[in-house]
């Protein structure tokens, strides 16, 4: 080593290394960059050359040992208190820490950030007006005023009165579903004189501290020098979490950030999650905003129409298509399970135990495939032992339509194009995120949502609906669902605009039945997933290594293992202590559907 040179230790940017190595930093390679932990580097590795983020400085390497040197110094990254942050998601969702500092970082080199400091009196004055017309829309006084709350708006509101409040604090951290809302809510935000930045592409702005940060899913890691409240907007949207392993979601990392930084979170959702109000008290507003949130909604009760033979347009349904409103027709055909429904009364063949549906299994009998309760063939409701299935396509329902009404109808599903001069579209679920609005939002098969084989399928169907009559605008337009379960809790919910009839099911469902937020639930699987799940449940294994007690390890016929606990953190200390063997392994913690639906 040369005068001058710094040892630091490194983490290099590949999946399959979790751990450091030490290295030496030239004199002459330290410029306009400052080295710092978290400083972007370039290495030598296993003769070629990778990425990676100082995690030490100055330290002690082993005697004897020649370290190679970095080879550049690439730009800014991550705060050590964020490198720290990655290390608790990495533990959470038992994943690589490299792949949460990959979010963390920026997308682009940064080589100076912004040196303004917050001026938490400025920002506040700035947003007083926002604030207090806030008030008037009926928000709970006490908003900000604790550790964490979440507060329940009607699908309608504008999530800018929450912002506006919590602005009078300082800079907010604010997070949204998908990086288009993000835009718009920065415009937003902008327009009533809150200074804010943009992540990913203000990465620089937002480092040097003294504005709010708005973004999507990544920005739960965008860096803050100082951060006064946390809103995450749409706490229910599946885009929060991240579909692959690892399964970390926006949300818990937030939170866990707003508990280190001692700082108020709000989570605002139209229709909140069990998982949100597990550990935070749900406050309400008005309950006249509240309902003038909802739109009206037509129920069409198909129970006396015979299965297969009723057709999918009822004459209810039709009657509200006619007119000269755009109307979207949603039929949902990602992930559907077949669907049965008794042949004499019409009565959908559900799970006594989950309300889950059930299909034929092998032996010609009944199974659960959401808490795997079997049964005989027959109908609950009358006993009758004949069943039909219920299965409708997009295109043939196009086609029906046609010829129903007599003009042109569109179809649309996540791939196709939008047909611009239809007045009616039918489609996927996509059909309620790619048009922005409609007169009436009609589902044809709503029990394919209400009794999905997931275990998150009654929290799913009531969050379409609320996404449905955004769509509508509220109370200006109209929703038609179609069902042979118009008492199902779901459908109550949303006819009386009160989301809690959902809420207080589900979290005793779950309790019941197993199922995250009750119990933390990981999914195994890979190439690797045996030796993984061998060593796992080794009995050899020393106690705070050990899976606790109360853990099950089912082995289901797709492929993967299911291991649960009502101890998450003995059950995360254990996965975390487990010697990944070689080849793929996927590890999801607490997904929100489960491979096996």
């Amino acid at each position: 080593m040369a005068d001058g040179d710094r040892i630091v230790r490194v983490l290099p940017d590949v999946p399959a290394i979790d751990r450091g190595f030490d290295y030496v930093v030239p004199a002459g390679l330290i410029q306009r960059i400052p080295l710092a932990v978290g400083t972007m580097v370039r290495i030598p590795l296993a003769g070629r050359r990778v990425g990676g983020w100082i995690t030490e400085l100055d330290v002690t390497p082993p005697e004897g040992v020649r370290l190679s040197a970095i080879t550049k110094v690439v730009g800014i990254g991550p705060t050590a208190e964020m490198i720290d942050l990655c290390a608790w998601a990495a533990w959470r969702w038992a994943g690589r820490t490299a792949t949460f500092l990959r979010i963390a970082s920026p997308d682009r080199m940064v080589s100076r950030v912004g040196v303004e400091r917050p001026s938490l009196d400025r920002v506040g004055a700035e947003a007083t007006t926002a604030a207090q017309s806030a008030t008037l829309s009926g928000l709970p006084a006490e908003l900000f005023d604790q550790q964490r709350a979440v507060i329940r708006l009607p699908p309608t509101a504008d999530p800018m009165d929450v912002i506006a409040t919590g602005a009078r604090l300082g800079p907010l951290l604010v997070i949204t579903p998908s990086a288009h809302e993000a835009v718009s809510l920065a415009r937003q935000m902008r327009s009533v004189g809150i200074r804010t930045a943009l992540h990913p592409s203000d990465w620089a702005s937002a480092a040097g501290g003294g504005v709010s940060v708005v973004g999507a899913r990544g920005a739960a890691f965008a860096p803050m020098a100082h951060v006064a409240g946390v809103v995450i907007v749409d706490e229910h949207d599946e885009r929060l979490q991240a579909e692959g392993s690892p399964t970390w979601h926006a949300r818990d990392v937030v939170l866990e950030r707003a508990r280190r930084a001692r700082v108020p979170a709000v989570m605002v959702s139209p229709c909140p999650t069990v998982d949100s109000v597990q550990r935070s008290p749900l406050l309400l507003v008005d309950r006249a905003v509240e309902r003038r949130g909802w739109p009206p909604l037509l129920i069409v009760d198909r129970r006396d129409d015979e299965p297969g033979r009723g057709g999918l347009y009822s004459e209810q349904l039709v009657g509200a298509l006619r007119g000269d409103a755009t109307v979207l027709c949603v039929l949902n055909r990602v992930g559907r399970a077949q669907l049965l429904a008794c042949a004499a009364c019409g009565a959908i063949t559900s799970c006594e135990r989950c309300e889950g549906p059930m299909s034929l299994d092998a032996v010609g009998s009944l199974w659960c495939r959401r808490c795997d309760l079997e049964r005989p063939l027959v109908c609950q409701a009358c006993g009758a032992s004949k069943l039909k299935n219920l299965r409708v396509g997009v295109t043939r329902a196009r086609e029906e339509l046609v010829a129903l009404l007599r003009e042109p109808v569109g179809e649309v599903t996540g791939t196709t194009e939008i047909d611009r001069g239809a007045r009616i579209l039918v489609g996927t679920e996509a059909l309620l995120h790619r048009v922005g609005s409609a007169g009436v939002v009609a589902f044809l098969e709503f029990d394919q949502e209400l009794f999905a084989p997931r275990y998150r399928a009654a929290e799913q169907a009531l969050a379409m609906l609320a996404r449905a009559a955004r769509v509508v605008g509220g109370r200006a337009g109209q929703i038609v669902i179609q069902t042979r379960a118009p008492g199902h809790e779901v459908i109550r919910a949303a006819v009386t605009a009160n989301p809690s009839e959902v809420l207080d099911i589900e979290r005793a469902r779950r309790s019941i039945i197993s199922f995250p937020p009750a119990v933390t639930l990981v999914e195994i699987g890979g190439e690797a997933a045996a030796a993984y799940v061998e060593a796992l449940t080794s009995p050899g294994r020393p106690p705070a290594s050990a899976l606790p007690g109360d853990a099950t390890v089912l082995h289901p016929d797709d492929g993967t293992w299911l291991v649960s606990s009502a101890d998450r953190r003995a059950l995360l200390d254990a996965l975390a202590a487990t010697v990944r063997p070689p080849g793929r392994l996927r590890l999801r913690v607490d997904p929100m559907r489960l491979r096996s639906s």
